[in-house]
């Protein structure tokens, strides 16, 4: 991926050094690539149902981390000015698709830090992984997860990154078009089985929303090299629930996925890749994923 030089975003919020102690994270409720992976490890390592950990990082009560005054990252930072420039190509081709749409598309903030960090949703920790938060529509990286992916994951790559910064600016799209509010009205409401499909098709649609914004940063840009799209692909693969499930614990368990299993996110993923289409991702309405 030849991102160098590309124009990067004014909306990135460098909070890195700033975390304190550990905890988990609390209140409202964050959409994240990641926690599945904090969720499996506690069900592998301590016997705790992943819905239940899950449960936990969605809400709960406890003291807020105190956030610091808001800067720009270094204008030497290599891994800031990477995901500066993912973030810039995000609203390049979101804004052109919400005009063509006849709206107007409103920019999320992407907050690095390290550790733990203040959000609208709570307290955000980097176990989560990358994580959205809609009440203050700004998206949050601990970019220890690149090395997670790379080391623990099998997912190494530049654009398997990208792919991650992508995946999480789609939730902001979904909450922007109303569809992850929707979703979320609907908790409560109906059984914790229920609650999880609804899941795996919002994970599903920004896994497709990720694909979107690869097909329309490669016209715009023609920025990718072979097998750039192969470690977007693999990243999604490794991600998998089932996959995930299977290495934590030996049993994969369909009725708690979350995020949808590998083949369903590959699935999704290309699909926005090859088309384009934002009706094209609509997995609400898929008889089958």
């Amino acid at each position: 991926m030849r991102w160098e030089g590309n124009r990067e975003s004014d909306n990135v919020e460098d909070r890195r050094g700033e975390g304190g102690g550990g905890g988990f994270p609390i209140g409202g409720r964050g959409i994240g690539i990641g926690t599945v992976v904090l969720a499996l490890i506690g069900w592998g390592v301590f016997g705790i149902n992943p819905l239940t950990t899950i449960g936990v990082l969605s809400g709960g009560g406890a003291p807020q981390v105190q956030q610091a005054p808001a800067h720009r990252p270094p204008g030497d930072d290599q891994g800031a000015k990477f995901v500066s420039t993912v973030l810039a190509s995000t609203e390049d081709v979101w804004s052109q698709i919400f005009s063509q749409g006849g709206s107007q598309y409103r920019n999320p903030k992407l907050v690095l830090y390290t550790g733990v960090t203040p959000t609208a949703c709570g307290t955000g920790q980097a176990a989560m992984g990358p994580f959205y938060c809609p009440g203050d529509q700004k998206v949050y990286l601990d970019m220890d997860f690149f090395n997670t992916m790379s080391r623990q994951l099998g997912a190494p790559g530049v654009f398997a990154r990208a792919y991650v910064v992508a995946h999480e600016v789609g939730h902001h799209v979904q909450n922007l078009l109303g569809i992850s509010g929707k979703v979320d009205g609907m908790r409560g409401r109906i059984s914790e089985r229920e609650q999880n499909a609804l899941s795996v098709r919002l994970e599903l649609q920004a896994d497709c929303f990720a694909g979107i914004w690869a097909n329309k940063s490669q016209q715009a840009k023609n920025w990718l090299d072979q097998g750039d799209i192969e470690s977007a692909v693999n990243a999604a693969q490794q991600i998998g629930d089932d996959k995930l499930q299977r290495e934590s614990t030996g049993v994969v368990r369909p009725d708690s996925f979350t995020h949808g299993s590998s083949a369903q996110r590959v699935r999704w993923f290309t699909q926005g890749y090859k088309t384009g289409s934002v009706k094209a991702c609509d997995t609400f309405s898929a008889p089958s994923l």
